[in-house]
C-alpha cells in the first residue's frame, strides 16, 4: 500500500482513483490541467480537529475559522460555512467573498498586513467584522477610516502581537520572530514591548479591544510542537498582562500552522497534544476567556485536493528524463517553484506501481528553469496521452496560480 492511499485515494486495476472516481475518467470528462477537490475529504479533517477540541468545558467556546487564502473555491467556503466555520481573511475582497458565500460579518476576522486607509474603509463597510491589528502604526489609519465612513456603532478589534518566535516550513513561511531562517526581517505582527501601548490607544479611540492573536507560521511537523506550546506559554503570559492592565479578553487566537503529511517520511504534528495543551493552559489561567481561536488552511484542504495533467510525450536530453506536461508550475502548483523545500508526491494516475521504475523529471510548459513540479521521481515510466497526479493541490496552489506566460489557469471542479 503506497503511504498517501487513504478514503480519498485510493488504487484499483493499478490505476488511481479519487473518492472511488477513476482519475482517467475526471479527466477525459472535464479536461486537463484541472483541480479536484474532495468534499468528504475536507469534512473528514474538519471533523478530525473539531474532535481535537471536544474536551473543552462549557462556557469555552472553540472557534474553528478557516483561512480562506489557502483556497477560497466558494464550494468549500459553503461547506465549511454548514459546519459552524468561522473565516479569517487577509484582504477586503476575501472578507467580500466570504460574505458571498453566506458567512455573516460577525464571524469573519480581518488580518491584513501594510494596510492602507483605503483597505481599512473597504472592510468597516462591513460594521461586524473584527479588525486584527498588525501593527500599532496601522491605528491611526483604522481611526481615520473609521471617521470618513462616520461608523456610529463600536468596531471591534483585537491585536495581532509577535511573540518572538516563530516557526514555518521553510524561511519564507515563518511569521513570527526577530528573522526568519535566512536573516529576513519578519514583519508581521505588534512588538511584544508595545503589545500594551497599542490596546491603551486603541481603547483610547473608544475602539472595542477584545482579542489577542498571534501566529508563527505554515506547514508544522512534529519537530515543532516544542517551539508551538512554548507559544501557547507566552500567549498566557502576555494575556495576564493585559489583564493587569484593565483589558478582559474575549478570546485569544492561536492562529494556525499545523499542516498535513506531504512527504512519506513527515512527522505529522501532533494536533490532539497541541489542543489539549491549549485547553489546559486557557481553562486554568483564569482569566475569564469565552473562545478560543485556531485558524486552519492547509490542515482542511491540501489533501482533499489533487491537479490532474496529461503527458504530452517523454524526452530524453544529457541522460535525464523527462515528462514534458501540458500544465506549468506557476500557473497550477507554484508551490515547487516559489519554495525550494516545497514537495509534492506525483503519482502516474494510470499506472501506478511496476517493477520496473524510472527517474523522471515532471516538468511543465513554462518558458522558466524552475518550472519543474518534482525532480527525478522514481515511479513507472509515463507514456504518451497518460494522467499525472499532483497530490496536495488543494491548498496554497490554485490562489497562489498566476497567468504567467499567458497560460490560463485550470479549471477546478468539487467532487
Amino acid at each position: 500500500m503506497n503511504w498517501w492511499e487513504g478514503e480519498l485515494l485510493k488504487v484499483k486495476g493499478n490505476r488511481l482513483l479519487l473518492e472511488n472516481q477513476p482519475a482517467e475518467t475526471i479527466a477525459k470528462k472535464y479536461g486537463t490541467p484541472l483541480y479536484v477537490y474532495s468534499r468528504k475529504q475536507i469534512l473528514r479533517n474538519f471533523q478530525a480537529l473539531k474532535e481535537a477540541f471536544a474536551s473543552a468545558k462549557p462556557g469555552l467556546e472553540v472557534r474553528i475559522a478557516y483561512a480562506m487564502k489557502a483556497n477560497p473555491h466558494r464550494g468549500i467556503l459553503k461547506l465549511l460555512l454548514k459546519e459552524g466555520c468561522w473565516v479569517d481573511a487577509v484582504s477586503p475582497a476575501e472578507i467580500e467573498t466570504a460574505i458571498n458565500s453566506g458567512f455573516p460579518e460577525n464571524r469573519i476576522m480581518f488580518t491584513g498586513t501594510s494596510i492602507s486607509q483605503e483597505d481599512f474603509e473597504q472592510v468597516l463597510r462591513q460594521t461586524g467584522v473584527t479588525v486584527n491589528i498588525d501593527a500599532y502604526e496601522q491605528i491611526d489609519l483604522l481611526f481615520a477610516a473609521r471617521k470618513r465612513l462616520r461608523v456610529k456603532g463600536p468596531v471591534r478589534v483585537s491585536v495581532r502581537w509577535n511573540p518572538g518566535l516563530g516557526r514555518g516550513f521553510c524561511s519564507k513561511t515563518t511569521t513570527a520572530g526577530e528573522r526568519s531562517s535566512d536573516g529576513t526581517p519578519i514583519k508581521f505582527g505588534v512588538d511584544d514591548s508595545r503589545v500594551v501601548e497599542t490596546f491603551k490607544k486603541l481603547k483610547q479611540l473608544s475602539f472595542r479591544p477584545v482579542g489577542l492573536h498571534q501566529h508563527l507560521g505554515s506547514g508544522w511537523t512534529e519537530e515543532d510542537f516544542p517551539v508551538a506550546i512554548k507559544a501557547v506559554d507566552r500567549m498566557i503570559k502576555k494575556a495576564r498582562e493585559l489583564k493587569r492592565a484593565g483589558f478582559d479578553l474575549e478570546f485569544l487566537d492561536f492562529g494556525g500552522g499545523f499542516g498535513p503529511k506531504y512527504k512519506a517520511d513527515q512527522r505529522l504534528f501532533p494536533v490532539p497534544e497541541y489542543a489539549a495543551y491549549i485547553l489546559d493552559k486557557v481553562e486554568n489561567s483564569k482569566l475569564g476567556i469565552k473562545a478560543i481561536v485556531v485558524e486552519p488552511g492547509k490542515y482542511l484542504v491540501a489533501e482533499a485536493g489533487v491537479l490532474l495533467v496529461k503527458v504530452e510525450y517523454l524526452k530524453k536530453s544529457y541522460g535525464n528524463l523527462f515528462a514534458c506536461v501540458n500544465a506549468g508550475t506557476y500557473n497550477t502548483v507554484p508551490r515547487p517553484a516559489i519554495y525550494e523545500e516545497a514537495y509534492h508526491e506525483i503519482v502516474n494516475a494510470s499506472c501506478v506501481n511496476t517493477r520496473q521504475k524510472a527517474k523522471i523529471t515532471v516538468v511543465g510548459h513554462l518558458c522558466e528553469t524552475g518550472d519543474v513540479f518534482g525532480v527525478e521521481r522514481l515511479m513507472p515510466c509515463p507514456k504518451r496521452g497518460q494522467i499525472l497526479a499532483v497530490l496536495m493541490a488543494g491548498a496554497y496552489c490554485r490562489t497562489m496560480a498566476s497567468n504567467f506566460n499567458l497560460r490560463k489557469i485550470p479549471k477546478e471542479i468539487l467532487l
